[in-house]
């Protein structure tokens, strides 16, 4: 049985990407740097094996942000809008969820509730800011 293929898109579809497989996670994420850059109050996070994430239209039309090293954000000079962060260190690949239709979005945690800005009472675990598995200090914070 071959792998299962997914395709997200940016919003005016100048950017196409294709997906195999399924991530390796999905979180809610809470941090500042995401908050800022989507311009959302919580980013839904899909991360990915990097080797997973396939550009197949528009390489082209895609900016580089790079806040730190350790986030290469990626969007569409066309319509600006978010289409994939990638992680080198840690190879994998962000593509928000939004950006995928129809994906069966399924959050195991929330990272970075230590700088929430909207409480959200929903019974997943709540790191301050990552799990130790993921190098961060594994304390987590009451809904």
């Amino acid at each position: 049985m071959s792998p299962q293929t997914r395709h997200a898109r940016c919003a005016c579809g100048a950017v196409q990407l294709e997906l195999t497989g399924e991530p390796n996670v999905q979180v809610f994420c809470h941090c500042d740097s995401c908050r800022s850059w989507l311009g959302a109050l919580v980013h839904a996070a899909t991360l990915w094996p990097a080797a997973n994430v396939r550009v197949v239209k528009g390489a082209d039309k895609l900016g580089l942000y790079k806040r730190t090293e350790n986030s290469h954000r990626q969007f569409c000079s066309a319509c600006g809008s978010p289409v994939l962060i990638g992680h080198p260190a840690v190879g994998l690949t962000d593509v928000p969820a939004g950006r995928i239709p129809s994906f069966p979005f399924k959050p195991s945690f929330h990272v970075h509730y230590g700088e929430k800005v909207m409480s959200m009472r929903d019974g997943l675990p709540k790191f301050k800011d990552f799990p130790k598995d993921f190098g961060g200090s594994g304390e987590l914070v009451p809904e």
